[in-house]
């Protein structure tokens, strides 16, 4: 009896090689390898056609153009470029000039979506009930529309010699909008030696300012100010010097600052407006997901609805902001590409004229998929690690 009920308890035998060969083999196996040879041979012909189209019209396949001189020029660029260089300084270019306006959205994005996204909760109903007509007009209008508007009010703006000031810092023109600048003189080695200390001595009281783990705001802050006060007293030490550069009005032009072309204004603009609208609502759902008991027992503890809001809500709320924003990230990213259409010198425009001039259509579009790739990839992986971050803080203090 207690050898047949040992028999019957035994789990089943693993079938052998051979036999799992034969069951995958009549299950799904030759419908994939047909499919697999399907899609290998149409990939084939497709290379074929390509390859023999190409020599046909007289073009060589192949990145070897990257080498030879570009007959265009780029109007704006972070690097230095001039109608000559190799193509693949163009497209450096391109690409360094999609990075900036990506990477200025999504900070810019992500504070004014912070800020619509707590008034829009708040218990002022003017305040609640713009904050919702704007992200209810701004989502539900295309970006295209949207870029063509700000590309108009970019250009209707008067020439430098009336040109508008805002707040005695800004001048917006037609040529431009100017903003305040940072100049920086006399920079050496000790100088970068000095600054490296004050921002590890600045890290270091950061994590000492922690308690528990915990995260205090104005702790932090005063560390922070003191660090920036300490490296602004070393730095004439060492010969050092930086000066607020403010763009004045100098007869019919405009002097000091910084311009932000009309294109990149734009741009920069278009995507911050509408980004924002989409971040907002995902803070308002964050904040809406954090269970009421929690600010009740908040209140009940006496802490003040700011320390709420920032001690209590939104550290639970950030494990459904993150993954949420990351997708606004990505598609932030790239949308940029839309910038073609209002002139802005971005990737996508650097490869068309790329291709107009080369011939090389396929491996312009090659370039542009690994590196609207390679972008991508980095803002996911570096959301990725923060969002690991919160949500293991977040299972720690549950």
């Amino acid at each position: 009896m207690s050898s047949l009920t040992s028999k019957a308890l035994a789990p089943p035998r693993r079938p052998g090689a051979s036999r799992r060969l034969a069951m995958w083999w009549g299950g799904h196996g030759l419908a994939q390898l047909v499919t697999i040879a399907l899609v290998a041979a149409v990939l084939v012909l497709a290379g074929e056609n390509i390859a023999e189209t190409m020599r046909r019209i007289g073009v060589v396949p192949g990145f070897a153009f990257l080498g030879r001189s570009a007959n265009f020029e780029i109007g704006e660029s972070v690097i230095a470029f001039r109608g000559g260089d190799p193509y693949a300084l163009a497209i450096l270019a391109g690409f360094l000039n999609t990075l900036k306006v990506a990477l200025a959205g999504c900070v810019l994005a992500t504070v004014l979506g912070v800020v619509l996204g707590v008034a829009g909760l708040s218990g002022n109903l003017l305040l609640a009930s713009l904050v919702r007509a704007y992200v209810e007009f701004v989502r539900n209008t295309p970006l295209l529309l949207q870029l063509f508007f700000w590309i108009a009010l970019a250009q209707a703006f008067p020439p430098p010699r009336r040109a508008i000031s805002a707040f005695d810092a800004l001048l917006l023109t037609n040529r431009g909008v100017y903003v305040p600048s940072l100049t920086v003189h006399g920079f050496t080695t000790w100088t970068w030696v000095t600054l490296v200390v004050v921002l590890i001595v600045t890290v270091a009281a950061l994590r000492l300012a922690r308690r528990d783990g915990a995260f205090h705001l104005r702790r932090s802050m005063l560390v922070v100010v003191l660090g920036i006060a300490a490296a602004a007293a070393a730095a004439p030490t060492t010969g050092a010097s930086l000066d607020l550069d403010l763009p004045t009005l100098a007869g019919f032009n405009i002097r000091g600052g910084h311009v932000l072309t009309p294109e990149f204004a734009a741009l920069l603009t278009g995507l911050v407006v509408k980004f924002a609208a989409a971040i907002a609502e995902i803070v308002r759902a964050g904040i809406q997901s954090v269970d009421r008991g929690q600010r009740e027992a908040a209140r009940a503890m006496g802490l003040r609805e700011m320390q709420i809001m920032r001690l209590v809500v939104l550290p639970q709320a950030m494990r459904v902001i993150t993954p949420l924003t990351t997708s606004s990230y990505l598609d932030l990213a790239k949308d940029s590409s839309l910038a073609v259409a209002i002139g802005y010198p971005d990737l996508v425009s650097v490869l068309n004229t790329t291709a107009n001039t080369t011939g090389q259509s396929l491996e312009a579009l090659t370039i542009m998929i690994g590196a609207y790739l390679v972008l991508n990839l980095s803002i996911s992986f570096a959301m990725n690690l923060y969002n690991r971050r919160v949500v293991l803080r977040g299972a720690t203090r549950a």
